[in-house]
């Protein structure tokens, strides 16, 4: 279902910005400085405006991505901590799985071991 809203909205980009970029696609000046446009140091001439609608997106995207990722931090620390301590209860496990095996070996007991001197009441 994920899958299919994700290609849905995708698509609705494609069918939004395909357009867009075919009908904006004269040259333009970006200015950097608001103070002064006509600094030719920080004004970059003669970009088609589709490549600042696009470039306006992916930066977005990135942000978004960048606030995400960092906010779920405390997640991330978490599952790692919980998989240190399912390894470590793995380890414990199969050490115990190998004793119990090699107690059996000794004592030339095969199968299940039984009850020792427990009583049912």
């Amino acid at each position: 279902m994920a899958r299919l809203l994700k290609y849905v909205f995708l698509f609705a980009i494609i069918v939004i910005l395909v357009p867009l970029s075919v009908a904006n696609r004269h040259e333009v000046s970006l200015s950097f400085n608001p103070f002064d446009p006509q600094d030719p140091r920080l004004t970059v001439h003669n970009i088609p405006l589709f490549w600042i609608f696009f470039a306006s997106v992916a930066l977005g995207v990135i942000i978004g991505g960048l606030a995400v990722w960092a906010r779920q931090g405390r997640y991330r620390k978490e599952a790692r901590v919980k998989r240190r301590e399912a390894d470590k209860w793995h380890r414990e496990a199969d050490q115990l799985r190998e004793m119990q095996t090699d107690t059996r070996q000794a004592a030339g007991v095969k199968g299940l071991m039984g009850p020792d001197n427990r009583s049912a009441a």
